[in-house]
């Protein structure tokens, strides 16, 4: 079995990391990513897309099939080159790939340049490595994962880049996610939307309250009884919730407010949609004994066929090619892969939910993401690259 050469890998990785690329602003990174590849034979192009609705984005990815012309698996490999935006607070500095005791820093460097490094370097050694295997591997480097569409996998799905697969590894940090050691494999994740509720009042004094109607204090009582719902439960993903993210209303000097809305984002598990948090969002309004008027808006995306959620997925834990990848694992670091399921949401929702790809989160361990100091932890990165590079010979090879 050829190895991963980890000055390789961890050179590539600190390249991304030398390239600022939040989300919106990726054009430079999947330049790089789109040469690199090509400088080492791997099959690339450019996708490009524009979203015209609503952010009026032109955005790039970076995708290729590595292709045997033979009967066989298809094997489905998801990485996001864009990062979040830089907050304050670090104490490294976040664009020079500083190595402090086997951790590599950066902004991105846990969420996920690693994880596309590792994607990168095992299509790179296998295309120098394997010429005789059977089945095909299809890769997307994509933008605007951070973003608040999730356009770049979006569009590539509407434009039947992707439809099915055998099997999906998205090299999301499920270590670092999860806040366990690696190996982790996230086998599901839970799914989301996120909404607002409108609350419509009646201005009057603040002198005489009661010739009004205060839709900021009924969005208080709205807000409160949401609290109280009982979140539906799932065997695997453990049960749904609910997270008020902003508030607002009034703002006159000495005026009862006339208007106020909440927003909440709400993560589901198996069996919520659309209509059951419609429901649960109308009960709750009924115990509150609202005296304003309301309306529901669920945010819309702006690609064809989107509903702006995430659909919630488990993975079957006796899938033949997860068999095979815990393997994998095992013979590369010595130990099993733990089993965890992502609490959030990401471009794995529509793989694994949408889509209905049997897909799993695999990648390194670290710290900090969407946080000052980000760092991960290098030897990790080995290990999901070297692990990934060994099933995709035991899958693909000519039988």
């Amino acid at each position: 079995m050829n190895e991963i050469k980890k000055e390789e890998l961890y050179d590539l990785l600190a390249s991304l990391i030398r390239i600022p690329s939040p989300y919106f602003e990726e054009e430079k990174i999947m330049e790089y990513a789109f040469e690199w590849l090509r400088d080492r034979n791997v099959p690339a192009q450019i996708h490009r897309y524009h979203e015209k609705e609503i952010t009026d984005f032109k955005g790039m990815n970076v995708i290729g099939e590595i292709d045997s012309k033979k009967e066989g698996p298809v094997i489905y490999f998801n990485g996001h080159l864009d990062s979040v935006r830089l907050c304050s607070g670090w104490t490294v500095p976040p664009y020079d790939a500083m190595i402090k005791d086997g951790n590599m820093y950066g902004l991105g460097a846990l969420d996920m340049k690693s994880g596309c490094a590792v994607i990168m370097q095992v299509l790179a050694e296998f295309v120098k490595n394997i010429s005789d295997f059977r089945g095909k591997i299809v890769y997307h480097l994509v933008s605007d994962e951070e973003g608040p569409f999730g356009l770049g996998t979006t569009y590539l799905i509407n434009d039947r880049k992707i439809d099915t697969a055998d099997f999906a590894i998205i090299t999301e940090p499920s270590a670092g996610f999860a806040g366990v050691e690696s190996p982790s494999l996230s086998l599901g994740a839970r799914g989301g939307y996120n909404y607002k509720v409108k609350l419509y009042g009646k201005s009057s004094h603040a002198a005489a309250p009661e010739l009004g109607v205060n839709a900021l204090l009924d969005a208080a009582k709205l807000a409160c009884e949401l609290e109280k719902n009982e979140m539906k439960k799932d065997d695997r993903l453990i049960r749904g919730s609910h997270c008020l993210i902003s508030m607002s209303g009034g703002g006159q000097a000495c005026s009862v407010p006339d208007y106020a809305e909440i927003e909440i984002f709400r993560h589901t598990v198996r069996g919520e949609s659309i209509e059951t948090i419609k429901d649960e969002i109308k009960k709750a309004a009924e115990r509150a004994e609202l005296s304003s008027r309301f309306e529901i808006e669920l945010r819309s995306s702006p690609a064809e066929g989107f509903d702006g959620g995430f659909d919630p997925y488990v993975i079957d834990e006796d899938n033949e090619y997860l068999a095979i990848l815990r393997e994998s694992i095992n013979k590369v670091c010595g130990r099993d892969a733990g089993t965890t399921y992502f609490r959030s949401i990401g471009d794995f929702n529509h793989i694994g939910g949408k889509l209905g790809i049997p897909a799993v989160i695999f990648g390194p361990e670290g710290k900090n993401y969407h946080a000052a100091d980000e760092y991960v932890k290098l030897e990790s990165v080995w290990e999901s690259a070297q692990s990934i590079y060994d099933f995709l010979v035991s899958t693909l090879s000519v039988k």
